[in-house]
């Protein structure tokens, strides 16, 4: 039956369900405390579309709620799925290994160097992380690392997988990543040989991974005003796009009016050497062809005589002399020879045919001598005229020296720079036109960073608060947190709060998370005052809020539990377990505290040649399970006290989850 979106959301925890399932008028759409920005984790309900209209939600299982996104924030849509199992094959210290992962916890665990960062090295690999090919086991020709993660249906990375032409396997994707030992990087999905940043386009909606040098990166100013934009969801969202697209418009014509302002020397140049030459050009007035028409005028008005001489004696070669009747011409000759043809023509019709043909030559003659004396007579030997066509031909060769190979070239030129000028021309209009929409977009800025610091502001104190609560389940009943929201003054900033401040991409803001670990401390930006153990929560506290605004189908933490210990690694374990109730978590850790609540261990160790393989991967139960806790509470299995204490804290797992 198809999955829709209920006209009041989707529900969650006790006291949320519709008024006929005895959740109380409030339950309507209310799926976290909204003041507080906390979320619930308690059961979940979805409306199914029934033939009768829409059914009252019902509880699903947990397994089908790690399918949701924003839950409790906004529309419900379904999303990927579960990390099922990872092979890993010549990476590191690992030679070759399976690991099976839980839908729900999964702790892994060793001794030192047994190779457990590897699993979420590999898990990078997966998701389009940089291949480093000293990662290579030595002596192996690549690394593959392949993954099996089953999707429900219609999941939006399913669509997307098909579209690239992946093929899925039993509503499962198979991933595979190869790195050899030259560094070259394939990526297949589905079967398919895909763009590695295929495999990062769809990361961000599979899995979240979190290290060590995540809870470095949260100590970035940076990386704090992105936690609580994330936080803020649509409220700062919608105006930081519009505040970026103006921003970017802003540099744009920032840059266009600098580049304006600061070449206007070298345009003044370039506009006065364009007036001087289409000067000279409009005094020449060249006219198209007209240097061509010149040349030959030239040419004959330059040979005059001897082309009228020559027309003369063609002429009388060819009509005779009037001052010398006894002189023989061509006319003369093939008149005669016509005349004699032409008497005995009728005798043979061959003789007929060259009769005919002298008689054509006779014409032609007549007709070339006529236009023979026609030539001579017109032909006028002008020293005037040829004088002014040669003093025309130099003027165009100024021009053709200057602005072309020819007049054609010249008039070409005149019409580009003719463009450019007025190009040039227009600097000043066009710098008055940038500086007022320079000093609109300056004022539109205004108003869209006032508008992010105050939904930043509105944000930071639910955010806080929700990081606070989620800092007292995790053994810092005491602590506060808490943002600091300021910026910078400059003159020629953006106007925020009456004042004039430095702005950037992403607004004005500059963003602090303070941290109060008890109470009388005052508060201090966790870079400075927060220890090791201190961050690893604060961390952990961020995302499990994520987790009910903006939560991905997988969570894997690399050493979450860094600087902790005691009591505060069993709550870090018990809220870690309570996250996996909609999640699926995965936790590479040396706290037995943790291990406990999950809802499967993994045991990674060494043969003795220091690789790991297939065998050396295990899942824990049991007996098992207590001497791995025992051997990481007191470096030993077969201690009674460490046993004891081993198996008690798998109670109170027990006991929590129950």
């Amino acid at each position: 039956m198809p999955w829709r979106a209920p006209p009041f959301g989707v529900f969650g925890g006790a006291g949320h369900g519709p008024p006929s399932a005895g959740g109380g008028a409030e339950g309507a759409g209310a799926a976290v405390n909204h003041e507080g920005g906390g979320h619930s984790l308690g059961p979940c309900f979805l409306a199914y579309e029934e033939e009768g209209g829409v059914e009252w939600p019902r509880p699903v299982p947990w397994v089908v709620r790690a399918g949701l996104r924003g839950i409790g924030w906004g529309k419900p849509r379904m999303v990927m799925g579960v990390l099922e199992e990872m092979r890993i094959r010549s990476l590191g210290v690992i030679d070759d290994a399976v690991v099976e992962l839980s839908p729900g916890f999964t702790a892994v665990t060793g001794e030192t160097g047994a190779g457990k960062t590897m699993v979420v090295t590999s898990l990078g690999l997966l998701l389009g992380g940089r291949a480093d090919p000293a990662l290579v086991r030595i002596g192996a020709g690549a690394a593959v690392v392949e993954g099996r993660i089953a999707l429900p249906p219609g999941a939006q990375v399913a669509v997307r997988a098909e579209e690239a032409g992946a093929a899925l396997d039993e509503g499962a994707l198979l991933v595979t990543r190869t790195v050899s030992a030259e560094g070259r990087s394939r990526a297949h999905l589905g079967g398919r040989s895909v763009p590695v940043g295929l495999l990062a386009e769809l990361a961000d909606e599979l899995v979240a991974v979190h290290g060590q040098t995540d809870q470095q990166g949260l100590l970035k100013p940076a990386r704090q005003r992105g936690a609580l934009d994330r936080y803020a969801g649509e409220a700062v969202a919608g105006p930081l796009a519009v505040y970026g697209a103006a921003y970017r418009r802003l540099r744009a014509v920032t840059t266009e009016l600098e580049e304006i302002t600061t070449r206007a020397r070298e345009r003044a140049q370039e506009a006065d050497l364009l007036r001087f030459g289409l000067g000279e050009i409009e005094a020449v007035e060249p006219r198209a062809g007209e240097d061509v028409e010149l040349a030959a005028e030239a040419e004959r008005l330059g040979h005059a005589e001897a082309l009228a001489s020559a027309a003369a004696l063609a002429h009388a070669a060819l009509a005779g002399q009037p001052e010398d009747p006894e002189a023989v011409d061509a006319t003369t000759l093939v008149a005669g020879a016509g005349r004699a043809l032409e008497a005995v023509r009728s005798h043979d019709p061959a003789l007929d045919a060259l009769a005919e043909r002298m008689g054509e030559i006779s014409i032609l003659l007549s007709d070339v001598a006529g236009e023979l004396a026609g030539y001579a007579d017109d032909l006028d030997a002008d020293p005037r005229r040829l004088a002014a066509v040669e003093e025309r031909r130099a003027a165009l060769t100024q021009l053709t020296r200057k602005y072309g190979e020819d007049v054609a070239a010249v008039l070409a030129w005149a019409e580009r720079s003719g463009a450019r000028l007025a190009e040039l021309d227009g600097d000043d209009e066009r710098i008055d036109e940038l500086t007022a929409e320079r000093d609109r977009l300056r004022d539109e800025l205004s108003v869209l960073a006032q508008r992010l610091t105050d939904a930043r502001t509105e944000a930071a104190d639910r955010f806080a608060g929700a990081v606070t609560a989620e800092l007292a389940s995790l053994a810092m009943p005491h602590a506060r947190v808490s943002f600091a929201l300021g910026q910078t003054e400059d003159p020629e900033g953006v106007e925020v709060g009456g004042r004039r401040v430095a702005y950037g991409p992403a607004g004005a803001d500059e963003v602090e998370l303070l941290l109060a670990p008890h109470p009388g401390a005052p508060p201090r930006p966790i870079a400075k005052g927060a220890s090791g153990g201190e961050l690893s929560r604060v961390m952990l506290a961020v995302e499990v809020v994520f987790a009910g605004t903006d939560p991905v189908p997988t969570y894997l933490f690399d050493e979450v539990d860094a600087g902790v210990g005691g009591k505060a690694a069993v709550e870090i374990g018990r809220r870690l377990a309570k996250l996996a109730k909609t999640a699926q978590v995965v936790v590479v850790t040396h706290l037995p505290q943790v291990a406990a609540f999950a809802d499967r261990q993994l045991l990674v160790e060494k043969t003795n040649d220091g690789s790991v393989t297939r065998s050396g991967v295990t899942v824990l139960e049991g007996e098992d399970r207590v001497r791995e806790l025992s051997r990481m509470l007191a470096g030993q299995e077969d201690s009674e006290t460490a046993r004891a204490h081993a198996e008690e804290l798998l109670a109170t797992a027990r006991t929590a989850g129950a």
